[in-house]
């Protein structure tokens, strides 16, 4: 049998090579349509989802003992099964998908309810976040909002180079891809103020991340290794951690973001496996100093992933990017990330995700931020004619893409997008 990742891998689905999901992808997502709307999991290929609850009940997928894992909400209990579930199913999916074999490709009717057309489908939150930790991994980043806020020489913090720096979110308002994101409230105090006021967040900011999504759980109390860390990883979504500027400067000092950041977090519907971006692993930035022993790697656990971003005003006919940046740039690797996030202990769950941290490159356009590409506001972006933006303004729609490209095929996240509603 073919590996899933062959690049000469074709599926008799048709599908663009300017696709983001080829048969060398097939992400996870969960979907319902108006005849059926009881959520499921689905992969996507070409434009189309394949209804997987479909070929488990028909036993072209066999999941035994296990029964009825994918008619579900989410693919928690799918990742709770383990990795050498997850690489099975995924060669059997690809097996079922190519273009050479007539399992399903012939049999009319079982196709006619397996395959979707994903313009017909509702996406749905993919997993159940069992928790939510944001870290704070670009260097280009960090120095960026460091210079902004304490000058260039001391922009990092002392402690920023030794280990990944976050904090934990809210899991509550992870929210899908195409969510509406109303303006946050809170305390607001500018520099002039005496005192603080209630209102409607003023500099509202958006962060370009990647989100890892763990499949499977750790004990309390244990430590991980660079490979237990790594086996743990069920895949990546598209991430979007909105950021309230005002309330966050008042807020975060002594101990760091909370109502700024817990109003909204928006994922993309689609989540690829690792090991569909296996082929784009590359070294991350040398690190030093050397970190820790526990921190130290030896595979290469970033990965080339070019991200972008558009933004679209109310006022405009069409989105303009404003952001183009690869996830290779990420000074703490997502393996980096979990293996500190539990070496004091701290127990992992199944549906944990991890938000990588803005992505900024060390360009102007690969600031993942509007804070950074404004420089706090001091050089509004321009958008189109007049329109310019510090911040973001009420009726603004922001989209995210990803996508690493191969020969001949790309393998993508689909997008994120969300558009601000005024405040209450």
């Amino acid at each position: 049998m073919a590996h899933p990742n062959d690049v000469t891998l074709r599926s008799f689905i048709p599908v663009d090579t300017a696709s983001d999901f080829p048969i060398q992808n097939l992400p996870y997502g969960v979907f319902s349509t108006s005849e059926s709307t009881t959520p499921r999991v689905g992969v996507a290929i070409g434009d189309s989802i394949l209804d997987l609850a479909v070929l488990e009940n028909e036993g072209l997928i066999d999941l035994a003992p296990a029964r009825d894992i994918f008619a579900q909400a989410s693919i928690n209990a799918f990742m709770g099964l383990g990795a050498e579930a997850w690489s099975r199913t995924r060669a059997r999916i690809s097996e079922l998908l190519r273009h050479d074999n007539p399992e399903l490709r012939e049999n009319e009717l079982l196709r006619s309810r397996a395959l979707v057309p994903m313009a017909r489908a509702k996406l749905h939150l993919p997993i159940t976040v069992a928790g939510y930790t944001d870290f704070y991994s670009s260097r280009e980043h960090a120095t960026n909002v460091g210079v902004m806020f304490r000058g260039k020489d001391n922009a990092l913090q002392p402690n920023w180079l030794h280990m990944p720096i976050a904090y934990n979110g809210r899991a509550s308002t992870v929210v899908v891809s195409g969510t509406k994101i109303r303006r946050p409230r809170g305390q607001l105090k500018p520099p002039d103020a005496k005192l603080p006021s209630f209102g409607p967040c003023k500099r509202l900011d958006f962060e370009l991340e990647m989100g890892v999504v763990i499949g499977q759980p750790s004990a309390m109390g244990e430590m991980l290794t660079e490979r237990q860390a790594e086996e743990m990883i069920f895949g990546f979504v598209l991430l979007n951690d909105w950021s309230a500027r005002d309330i966050q400067q008042w807020e975060y000092v002594p101990l760091g973001p909370f109502q700024a950041k817990a109003f909204a977090t928006s994922i993309g519907p689609w989540v690829v496996t690792r090991e569909a971006l296996q082929a784009f692993r590359l070294h991350g930035p040398v690190q030093d100093p050397t970190p820790l022993p526990y921190l130290r790697q030896v595979q290469p656990n970033n990965y080339d992933l070019h991200l972008d971003v558009t933004l679209r005003a109310a006022q405009m006919n069409a989105a303009v990017r404003i952001c183009q940046t690869n996830f290779k740039y990420m000074y703490w690797s997502s393996v980096q990330q979990l293996v500190h996030h539990a070496s004091s202990g701290c127990a992992m769950n199944i549906g944990d995700l991890l938000g990588s941290g803005t992505v900024s490159g060390p360009d102007k356009h690969q600031r993942g931020s509007l804070l950074e590409l404004s420089w706090n506001g001091t050089e509004p972006v321009e958008l189109a004619g007049d329109i310019t933006r510090s911040f973001l303004e009420d009726g603004d729609c922001l989209a995210f893409h990803g996508w690493c490209e191969a020969e001949g095929y790309r393998v993508g996240f689909g997008e994120v997008e969300g558009t601000i509603l005024p405040a209450e």
